[in-house]
């Protein structure tokens, strides 16, 4: 049986060479898509104050009461990890007055939740996410919808669904729990403990639960809009129309509620048939958080890196694929040879030429072993004689030719 000594925690990964080149590409073309979109980049740290996720989530979210790293330190401070990147971006913003509230900014960032680990879910797992802060606005909340499908996009990922729905504003929400606590009352017995605990917290998570007795219970009520004014109806509307403008589908769905209190109009979430039953790749939608006597509007998404490379392996696209070119491998034949090759490599890598050598001396044998399992494409050769008269054996790793050239040729060349 394998030791445990050297084993990260349960739920958490390390991740290392060939599937971090995946990871790789996942960040770099998140960047360069957000750069377009004019999103700058917000890292914030993995430990808040637990009351920046408590007033931001809400008390009655599982994420909170069931989900968080929550502990006090040695002063006796409430702290968290963060499960989530929103409520600490939305921390940051707050404080930088006027410019936060117009702010458009990306982070990509490990978040914790102690949870069940299982299939494309950790207990750090990370996430790449986007908050636009600004007032309420349909077009504002179709653009990051259509942001999102484009970072899929960028990345290879299809056969993707958008789902939609609307919770209405504070007060839209206020009217649909009452209604639906008064018309779930008559089934409370037949819901499961959880959703019977969610009929007095936070009724609209019944709505969403997956339990097969709580979901037909759930699809004969009526439809959250209908509970909500003509204005919240509209908003909604305009989103689904604009996003068909811009020639991206989205399906309307009912159920959808999303499980964070701060949601207000729009919130959406992206499933993918490769990750089984639960299947949501991603989330997003509008929200309004208050810290302190600042309430905070805006708009985003998070999605889990972990389930994307989940969904992007099932269509074809791995870590294998992005492996770096195996560049130079150099070979010194001789302590002379070695000191100059340590000269050499510094010149080829300030180019930008992958390279490496062996820095101690070994047999030619051992060193293109070496070179062998580091993948390299080319071989450049010194001896004693190379050094001499100033040249080089280049060789050819796949074609197993080689030929002597100038070094100062190399140089300039590479």
């Amino acid at each position: 049986m394998a030791s445990t000594e050297f084993q990260s925690l349960q739920g958490m990964s390390d991740l290392y060479a060939p599937e971090i080149y995946l990871w790789r590409m996942i960040e770099e073309r998140a960047r360069t898509l957000f750069n377009s979109y004019g999103y700058e980049e917000l890292r914030t740290p993995s430990l808040e104050k637990l009351s920046v996720f408590k007033r931001s989530i809400g008390d009655t979210t599982d994420v909170v009461q069931k989900e968080m790293y929550a502990f006090k330190d040695r002063g006796g401070r409430e702290l968290a990890l963060r499960p989530e990147g929103t409520a600490g971006t939305i921390r940051h913003l707050a404080g930088r007055g006027e410019e936060g509230l117009n702010a458009r900014v990306f982070y990509m960032a490990p978040m914790f939740r102690c949870e069940r680990p299982q299939a494309g879910r950790k207990r750090q797992f990370h996430q790449v996410g986007v908050e636009a802060t600004g007032e309420p606005n349909p077009l504002a909340d179709a653009e990051c919808i259509a942001l999102q499908q484009n970072l899929l996009e960028v990345w290879g990922l299809t056969d993707s669904t958008i789902k939609i729905n609307s919770r209405g504003t504070k007060e839209d929400q206020k009217l649909i729990a009452e209604n639906l606590q008064r018309l779930l009352e008559p089934s409370r017995s037949s819901l499961c403990e959880d959703c019977q605990r969610r009929m007095d917290e936070n009724v609209l998570r019944v709505i969403d639960c997956k339990n097969p007795k709580c979901k037909e219970i759930a699809a004969t009520l009526p439809e959250m809009r209908s509970f909500m004014t003509k204005e919240s109806q509209d908003y909604l509307n305009t989103v689904i129309e604009t996003l068909s403008k811009m020639g991206v589908v989205v399906e309307y769905d009912r159920s959808l509620v999303r499980g964070l209190d701060y949601y207000v109009h729009t919130v959406w979430e992206i499933t993918h048939g490769a990750l089984g039953a639960q299947n949501a790749i991603a989330g997003g939608g509008r929200y309004e958080i208050a810290l302190g006597k600042k309430g905070i509007p805006g708009v985003g998404f998070a999605m889990g890196i972990e389930r994307v490379i989940t969904a992007l392996e099932a269509c074809g696209i791995t870590a294998d694929q992005f492996v770096p070119e195996g560049g130079t491998w150099l070979i010194s034949l001789g302590e002379a040879a070695l000191a100059e090759n340590m000269k050499l490599a510094r010149e080829l890598r300030n180019k930008g030429v992958r390279c490496g050598m062996e820095l101690a001396a070994k047999s030619m044998k051992a060193q293109m072993r070496k070179a062998n399992r580091e993948g390299a494409e080319k071989v450049i050769i010194r001896g004693e004689d190379e050094l001499t008269k100033g040249t080089v054996i280049v060789k050819n790793m796949e074609e197993g030719s080689q030929e002597e050239m100038n070094l100062e040729d190399i140089v300039r060349n590479s």
